[in-house]
């Protein structure tokens, strides 16, 4: 009888429990989770321009010129019968203010200088719109050459005439 009780004996093998596989699940989904709320933010983010990588801020536009209108100015042009002359209205562009203020302060040498180099012209130079370009190219360099010998040059970017009259 012993062969029976043998039988009888199971071996108990202990069942294997869900809490191996539910805590692989709980880190899953925490893992899925926390990944989608990341994507989230960077999505939210880069597009409201917050974070990330940003567009380039284009740069600031340049401060408008500055127009110095001088008096009109009439000279007598170098001509054969001596019966020719020139009344001239001119605009400076300038940078800034500042550039303004220097000019202002020798504006009568300045007036000077345009006038001894506007009476040494000729009529038929100043016919052409070559001719009025090189004269004020000629006026610009007169402008920005200093006054003062320790002064440095004042820039001026461009001679505009406003009257141009020559008979």
């Amino acid at each position: 009888m012993a062969s029976t009780t043998a039988s009888q004996q199971t071996v108990d093998v202990p069942k294997k429990s869900g809490k191996l596989k539910r805590i692989v699940l709980i880190a899953l989904i925490t893992l899925l989770a926390a990944g989608a709320a990341a994507g989230g933010m960077y999505f939210f983010l880069s597009k409201h321009g917050l974070g990330g990588p940003s567009k380039p801020v284009p740069p600031p536009p340049p401060p408008p010129p500055v127009f110095f209108a001088l008096d009109p100015m009439t000279v007598n042009l170098l001509s054969d019968d001596g019966q020719h002359y020139l009344r001239v209205g001119l605009s400076l562009k300038l940078a800034n203010e500042k550039t303004q203020e220097g000019l202002q302060l020798h504006m009568p040498e300045i007036r000077s200088r345009i006038l001894l180099a506007l009476s040494n012209k000729h009529p038929e130079d100043l016919e052409t719109l070559d001719g009025k370009h090189a004269l004020a190219q000629e006026l610009k360099t007169l402008i920005e050459k200093p006054t003062d010998p320790g002064e440095p040059p004042v820039h001026v970017e461009e001679v505009l005439f406003t009257e141009f009259v020559v008979q």
